[in-house]
């Protein structure tokens, strides 16, 4: 076991956590125990959330350390791993056994765990987020013991166990489902008219199995990221002159002056599932941190309404804005999904790293897209004070009472929980 009483940062370098000690323990026994034994502890994945969500006052927990596990079930579609593993670590493992997830984020580089934990999700109309595809969770709890939750056993309690923002124990297994391995090609259309998206955003977004749309809005243009897996649909470019646009020269990165290189391929080159559906190769940092995030759900129904929004403050974005990717996510029944109960378009920004001069333009954005029904990823930045977060989320009050069950001491908790479970009704 690894412990250390240096201050630890998150990936953008935002964030200094304010934890008096990090443990890496190299088995579960160490974890339990470390545990037992602290009075606040909370778990840090890969780093890449961008808010206090991951901080304590207490111990601080990495479970990367732990045993590797891989158990492969293919008879029931099930694969049961370790929690401090990566997706990229896992989708390898996966499709060397001709398996594979049905949805990816745009990062191979995050944890399994901390992904599953905040409810970040992937992008495709008929595809639920990556939370949805978890069937059962371990967990070390306050007392330091083991407990399982699963959707089979626990078919109440469980749809608000799986996004748990941390509060409920420390996860150290995951069981997720899978399906066969399947190819997946993609293009890139640039300079579309936002006028084109505005007017046919449904129909976009519905085109092919995942559909991302970048821009920056100031300049009035947009770059639309298809995906069609080619076990389903054709594998074919949507056309040359498809929303007025024109199809990439070449391979192209969402945010300028990046190398393209770091994505994966593009230009209708079928490939693994697992080298198309996230934006970024595994064997690459996508970027070297130099950037905020932020980003909002909202009720795919107000879609239009929410890029009218985004267009009326196209001066705002100017030198803030790096840029942002517009996707959609289909409902699940997860307490704390920012897709409960709603089919969703998630607005996604990447800023410059200056909190300063981005909080004043988050906050307009807010303002514009909370009355339209967004919710704040949990894991990102938000100028949403607690209680406005509290108020986006209608099990919110469920999930405090099931945290309370399973901690009733607040071990797991941390100001950043307090702040929103205290606001929850």
């Amino acid at each position: 076991m690894r412990t250390s009483e240096a201050r630890t940062r998150n990936w953008a370098g935002n964030i200094t956590f304010g934890a008096a000690r990090l443990h890496r323990p190299s088995s579960l026994d160490e974890l339990r125990r470390i545990v037992a034994g602290a009075q606040r502890a909370h778990v840090l994945g890969s780093g890449h959330s961008f808010n206090r969500i991951a901080d304590t006052e207490g111990d601080l927990l990495r479970v990367d350390g732990l045993p590797p596990r891989v158990e492969i079930d293919r008879d029931a579609g099930l694969v049961t791993l370790s929690a401090g593993m990566r997706y990229g670590e896992l989708t390898a493992e996966l499709h060397a056994a001709g398996l594979a997830l049905a949805n990816l984020a745009s990062l191979p580089h995050i944890s399994v765990a901390g992904s599953v934990a905040t409810g970040t999700h992937g992008s495709g109309n008929g595809l639920r987020g990556l939370a949805s595809a978890v069937t059962a969770m371990e967990f070390v709890g306050a007392d330091g013991e083991l407990f399982t939750l699963s959707r089979a056993a626990d078919p109440e309690r469980f749809p608000g166990a799986v996004v748990h923002l941390g509060a409920l124990g420390v996860v150290t297994a995951l069981t997720l489902e899978v399906e066969p391995a399947f190819e997946v090609a993609q293009w890139v259309t640039t300079d579309v008219p936002l006028d084109a998206v505005v007017a046919g955003y449904p129909e976009i977004a519905a085109s092919a199995y995942s559909v991302s749309v970048f821009s920056d809005f100031h300049g009035g243009r947009a770059t639309v990221l298809v995906k069609r897996r080619l076990d389903r649909e054709e594998a074919r470019h949507p056309g040359e002159r498809w929303l007025g646009g024109t199809p990439a020269a070449g391979p192209w990165h969402p945010i300028p002056g990046m190398p393209a290189t770091f994505c994966t391929e593009q230009g209708g080159v079928p490939g693994p599932w697992h080298e198309r559906l996230p934006h970024f190769r595994a064997e690459f940092t996508p970027s070297r941190g130099e950037e905020l995030q932020s980003e909002l759900f909202l009720p795919r129904e107000r879609a239009v309404e929410a890029v009218r929004e985004l267009r009326g403050m196209a001066d705002r974005f100017a030198g803030v804005l790096q840029t942002a990717e517009l996707r959609t996510i289909a409902s699940d029944d997860l307490w704390l999904s920012p897709t409960e109960g709603r089919d969703s378009m998630a607005v996604h920004f990447t800023w410059v790293k200056d909190i300063e001069t981005v909080l004043p333009v988050l906050a307009e954005v807010e303002s514009r897209l909370l009355p339209l029904g967004a919710r704040p990823h949990w894991g990102k930045v938000t100028a949403a004070t607690p209680a406005a977060i509290a108020a986006c989320y209608p099990r919110l009050a469920d999930f405090r009472r099931l945290a309370e069950s399973l901690d009733p001491e607040g071990r797991f908790r941390n100001a950043y929980l307090d702040g929103v479970l205290a606001a929850a009704g």
